[in-house]
């Protein structure tokens, strides 16, 4: 099986996931999330990645990852949950709490990169429907192999408050 952490940073998953990132890493595999070399893929997944690109790139960014998935091969995202995070704001959460999800303000080949769009359920199922993506899910973190690593798609409000924490994170998958 090939399953691959694209965009994954500093988290590494274990070796049974190829890990892709721009930065290098020492468990990084290949540096190119639009260029790589393995083929008929089993698990595409990305925790809060592909809000870093406008509508446009994701389009051509997903495409180019569903022609690497094999048939029936799942491309499983999590990206900050528009819709939760304006919820919890509107109950009187603090903007603050909101900052890191919503903007995404990270280093990444020596420049500071920034959330380019958000998601909700909605807008991400309708663009993974314009792809022809097939079967889309909802997944939970606490029922796929690599949910006991901790990364953004167990992002809680507050956080780390998985018990009673509100998920801001929206989680979904589907197939090619």
């Amino acid at each position: 099986m090939i399953k691959i952490n694209m965009g994954c940073g500093k988290r590494y998953f274990g070796s049974s996931l190829k890990h892709i990132d721009s930065e290098n890493y020492d468990h990084i595999d290949h540096n190119d999330i639009l260029d790589f070399p393995y083929e008929n893929i089993d698990l595409i997944y990305a925790s809060h990645l592909i809000s870093y690109f406008n509508v446009d790139e994701v389009c051509v960014l997903l495409e180019y990852w569903k022609k690497k998935l094999k048939s029936g091969g799942v491309l499983r995202l999590a990206v900050p949950d528009f819709k939760k995070i304006c919820e919890l704001y509107s109950r009187g959460i603090s903007l603050n709490a909101f900052v890191g999800p919503l903007y995404g303000r990270m280093e990444s080949d020596n420049n500071e990169i920034y959330h380019k769009f958000c998601y909700d359920e909605q807008t991400l199922t309708k663009l993974l429907k314009k792809l022809d993506f097939r079967n889309i899910r909802k997944w939970d973190h606490n029922k796929v192999d690599h949910g006991v690593y901790d990364d953004h798609s167990q992002a809680y409000i507050p956080h780390m408050d998985k018990e009673n924490g509100t998920l801001i994170s929206l989680n979904l998958e589907c197939e090619k």
